[in-house]
């Protein structure tokens, strides 16, 4: 797993892109530092759209790889 800053929000993660279409996430603090995913309605955002933004960059800048399917 490699780390990834939101570019919003500066909360870090760990991601390991198995394919372009598949991400694993492991928040490294909780969900309450996210703009999107905290306060009473969080249960009904299903993503956080500026983290997803941020991994989608990650890629394209080549600082995060995407894996062939071994195990992250």
């Amino acid at each position: 797993m490699q780390p990834v800053e939101c570019g919003d929000c500066g909360n870090e993660v760990l991601v390991h892109k198995r394919s372009l279409p598949h991400t694993a996430v492991q928040w490294t603090r909780s969900t309450d530092h996210c703009p999107e995913l905290a306060g009473p309605d969080s249960a009904r955002v299903p993503v956080c759209t500026r983290l997803r933004a941020s991994i989608e960059q990650a890629v394209r800048d080549g600082a995060l790889t995407v894996d062939d399917g071994g195990e992250p």
